[in-house]
């Protein structure tokens, strides 16, 4: 089912991307392009009813004032001008500092009643639609995927198991730094519930021994990538008969790469990184979707909960938890902390509240008693931490019952720990991470 679509130009907005959210929320799809899109370009985009020209800030190239085509005034779509002195029609959306339902109710005339748009944008037709695209692509050959058992991974892998059922072959890492039951749970659900064909390696010991005693942040960071796209490497090169490479992207991704009157937030990658003779043509599913929408297509394929709304989690997983030289008995008492803060979280009804939590443990340790005699252990500390883009974060202040009760159980469950922390530093000054 083809879907209507609104097409946004950008003209220099910050506000691109809630301008397209708030629009897919009415049921209307939407895609953010260049300002300079061509008539040709635009009329080749399927379904296109409406056109909104998104000025901004940023509407100044190199001292020169940036414009649309104005041939896309006449080739007769309706177009709405935000904060565009040539408007036909003009909503200034940057009064309403990124509200989504004040723009919802902005922009709601235009598309229903000027475009005469469908609500036709649900997950139910996004999946049904991309199955089609997917068998149509990729035929009667086979696809690889790097399972992490992230959102964005599982999503796709789910998908496309329903598409095209085992001509997909996923590789799970399990690298050694993963939370506790996490690879398992990629294993339960993706093999035993779904049937996939997954090739799960544990190479805990190969990555440990190459993190040995190493204490800076950046340089783990860097053995832990490159160490994961050899074994990713490895592993395709066993496997005949792959023409093609899933990948997890999704519309931030690409937003975040850089427009004409963007800067880069990030560079858009996902296994990125593997050698040019590895050459796959790529399957991208989840590429117009953002993250929210992520989310609700991973309930539509039938995942469970807790993997649809896992937390977010660092690349290197607990190897920037585990401070400083990582060490095999710390970087258990991290997993297992982790474990306990999840479990409490989630009984308290704070994991649907927090948007991120975790444990760190440091590499230094203080005296305690234990056993009613003296200690040398390693403290936990505990950050719950609320933000809408990463860029500042708030401490959830939790109750004292809750946090007694964390503390306790560490103290009680956990090997070589004797304190507990709670960190109340925000961002800034502090970051989300600790490493």
């Amino acid at each position: 089912m083809k879907q209507d679509m609104i097409v946004i130009l950008d003209l220099g907005s910050h506000e691109n991307t809630v301008l397209a959210r708030a629009i897919r929320a009415l049921g209307v799809y939407s895609e953010i392009y260049p300002h300079d899109i061509t008539v040709e370009e635009l009329k080749a985009l399927p379904n296109v009813k409406g056109i909104i020209i998104n000025g901004g800030p940023n509407n100044v190239i190199d001292g020169v004032a940036i414009d649309v085509n104005p041939e896309i005034y006449s080739v007769g779509i309706p177009v709405m001008a935000a904060g565009h002195d040539k408007a036909l029609c003009e909503v200034k959306l940057g009064e309403f500092a990124n509200d989504m339902e004040a723009i919802k109710e902005a922009v709601k005339p235009f598309v229903f009643d000027t475009c005469k748009a469908e609500a036709n944008w649900n997950m139910t037709n996004f999946v049904n639609d991309q199955i089609e695209l997917v068998r149509r692509q990729v035929g009667d050959r086979k696809v690889l995927l790097a399972l992490s058992g992230g959102v964005d991974s599982s999503v796709v892998a789910a998908l496309l198991l329903k598409a095209i059922g085992d001509k997909l072959v996923c590789v799970h890492v399990n690298h050694g730094l993963m939370r506790k039951g996490e690879s398992e749970d990629v294993v339960e659900v993706f093999k035993n519930q779904l049937n996939a064909n997954l090739i799960y390696k544990d190479v805990t010991d190969r990555f440990l021994d190459k993190l040995a005693g190493v204490a800076d942040p950046e340089e783990k960071r860097k053995i832990i990538g490159g160490e994961f796209i050899r074994v990713f490497e490895e592993e395709a090169r066993k496997l005949d008969g792959i023409d093609f490479l899933a990948q997890g992207t999704i519309y931030p991704d690409i937003v975040e790469s850089g427009t004409k009157t963007a800067k880069m937030v990030k560079s858009h990658h996902n296994v990125g990184g593997l050698p040019e003779d590895l050459k796959f043509e790529l399957v991208e599913p989840l590429r117009q979707l953002f993250k929210d929408e992520v989310r609700a297509c991973g309930l539509e394929l039938g995942l469970p909960h807790e993997m649809v709304f896992r937390q977010p989690f660092p690349g290197p997983g607990l190897g920037v938890r585990c401070l400083g030289a990582i060490t095999r008995d710390r970087l258990e008492a991290v997993r297992e902390a982790d474990a306990i803060l999840r479990e409490e979280f989630q009984k308290a009804g704070l994991d649907k509240k927090v948007w991120q939590y975790f444990t760190v443990v440091p590499d230094f340790k203080s005296v305690g008693v234990r056993d009613n005699a003296r200690s040398f252990d390693w403290p936990v500390i505990i950050r719950a931490v609320n933000t809408v883009d990463a860029m500042t974060a708030t401490i959830e202040p939790v109750d004292w019952p809750i946090l007694m009760k964390i503390t306790d159980r560490i103290l009680k469950e956990v090997k070589n720990v004797n304190r507990v922390c709670y960190d109340m530093s925000p961002k800034p000054n502090a970051t989300i991470e600790w490493e």
